[in-house]
């Protein structure tokens, strides 16, 4: 899956510059937003806008998302490259929700980097990532003239429902982090990931099923692999941020124990929780819950949850829902190539060191 990604990476971004080029100018703005009533600010939405989209972009990410979109198209029988610029709607969507999250989890970091509100300012990047909420939409219009009307309407449909969704897992992640005693169970942390991650995964596969007109079942089919496997994604994040820093303890630094420095109740925190003695718990709430810690202070919440096996729990949980997505897609007749990446992916997002 590794060389899909690094083959398709390139040809993402240079779709998504066509979409938001890297140089605001007026004739860019009247031709994508239409005729200004007065008179367009080029340079401020350059600021505004172009600068912090792809400061994040040039920081790296896989684009795991449009790149799975293209493996689909191609799986269906179409020629990816004709179906770059959809491939954009995931990936500028996924890209808009980091800079919004960064901003209502007060991250300090963001790929190795300062998050964008502590370089543009909260205002700035909280525009910009809702802006990139809705910039893909206009993709739809764009291409209206080669995709009949009822397929525009079904992704449209489908982007507001999975959307919306998406608001709701947020919405939980904040309440559970902002909590110090809220009692969250296994069920509903797979739920906020199924509606915060999950979502953007359904999209990218509903997405490729409608352009390219599959049955409901078909449909239904990869957007239970997709979620599936962007849940599996998520939990190998939150293990990820955890193996990292214990290897890395000797260094501390910002970007040491990031879940733990945000008090996140990860899959891995409310394992711990459950499996510690009642002392051991209340000091791990109590970590979580400070307003800031001490790099030890994260180095002893870090040794609790390797203590009660967490890791290991949420490895096996990942795994399971894995081969779930896997099972997902029996049934469907891809050629063996997408086949196989499909199948790769899945251990993949689970296998991964970053």
């Amino acid at each position: 899956m590794r060389e899909t990604l690094a083959e398709w990476r390139p040809l993402v971004d240079e779709a998504i510059a066509d979409l938001v080029p890297r140089e605001i100018d007026a004739d860019y703005l009247e031709t994508f937003f239409g005729g200004p009533t007065y008179e367009y600010d080029p340079d401020g939405i350059q600021r505004a806008l172009a600068e912090p989209l792809w400061d994040l972009l040039d920081r790296g990410g896989k684009r795991w998302r449009a790149v799975l979109f293209l493996v689909f198209i191609e799986g269906f029988g179409e020629d990816p490259a004709e179906y770059l610029r959809y491939a954009c709607i995931p990936e500028i969507l996924h890209n808009g929700t980091i800079i919004v999250d960064d901003v209502e989890d007060e991250a300090t970091k963001r790929r190795g980097e300062p998050a964008l509100h502590h370089i543009y300012g909260q205002d700035i990047a909280l525009n910009a990532g809702n802006a990139m909420y809705f910039l893909p939409l206009k993709i739809l219009t764009q291409e209206q003239t080669d995709l009949p009307a009822d397929r525009r309407l079904a992704a449209y449909e489908m982007l507001m429902d999975e959307l919306n969704r998406t608001h709701l897992g947020q919405g939980m992640d904040i309440h559970w982090h902002n909590e110090r005693d809220v009692e969250i169970t296994p069920e509903q942390y797979l739920e906020m990931c199924a509606c915060k991650t999950g979502c953007l995964g359904r999209i990218v596969a509903r997405l490729a099923a409608i352009l390219t007109d599959q049955p409901p079942e078909v449909e239904r089919a990869v957007a239970t692999y997709a979620e599936l496997t962007a849940v599996a994604f998520q939990i190998g994040d939150d293990i990820l941020d955890i193996e990292n820093s214990l290897g890395r303890a000797g260094e501390f630094g910002k970007e040491f124990g990031n879940d733990v420095r945000e008090g996140k109740k990860t899959l891995l925190v409310i394992h711990a929780l459950k499996e510690s003695d009642p002392e051991t718990a209340e000091r791990l709430r109590e970590i979580l819950a400070a307003a800031e810690n001490t790099d030890e202070e994260v180095l002893e919440a870090l040794s609790i949850l390797e203590d009660a096996g967490s890791i290991d729990y949420a490895r096996e949980r990942a795994l399971e829902l894995a081969a779930e997505a896997r099972a997902a897609i029996d049934g469907l007749e891809f050629d063996e190539e997408t086949d196989r990446k499909l199948r790769e992916f899945t251990k993949f997002v689970i296998e991964r060191d970053v």
